[in-house]
């Protein structure tokens, strides 16, 4: 697999049922996949090495995001789900990996500008229900 440019992985929002509106403008994301462990060790454990229940763990998905406002639609529909609280289904696309797309909740949205400079806005995403993922 060739190296990736930053700037084809993808956030997307759902507006209307089924459209998906591109967050313009972020210079920088990120997606983290998580998985926690549950401890399965008792006394009877070979050698005492701890053991874990498979696929007993809660699974959750968290996105970042960084950037300057360029879109007056992506924008409104973030602000949106921000005051909302509503889980909104998002899509990730991650070239030559695959998309992850599901519920997800507005944690976090943050404003930012200089004096001199151009508005910024970060976000945080929470997983709010089951992560589909698939194929590119």
């Amino acid at each position: 697999m060739a190296a990736q440019a930053g700037k084809d992985v993808l956030l997307k929002i759902e507006g209307a049922p089924g459209v998906f509106t591109t967050v313009a403008g972020l210079r920088a994301r990120t997606i983290s996949l998580n998985a926690k462990t549950v401890d399965a060790t008792d006394g009877d454990s070979a050698g005492r090495w701890r053991e874990l229940l498979a696929g007993a763990g809660v699974r959750s998905a968290a996105v970042s995001g960084q950037g300057i406002f360029r879109d007056a639609a992506s924008d409104a529909l973030v602000r949106e789900a921000f005051f909302d609280q509503a889980a909104k289904r998002w899509r990730l696309v991650v070239p030559d990996f695959g998309v992850l797309e599901g519920p997800f909740l507005v944690a976090a949205l943050e404003y930012a500008g200089e004096h001199e400079g151009e508005a910024t806005f970060a976000l945080s995403l929470a997983s709010a229900g089951a992560i589909g993922f698939s194929v590119i």
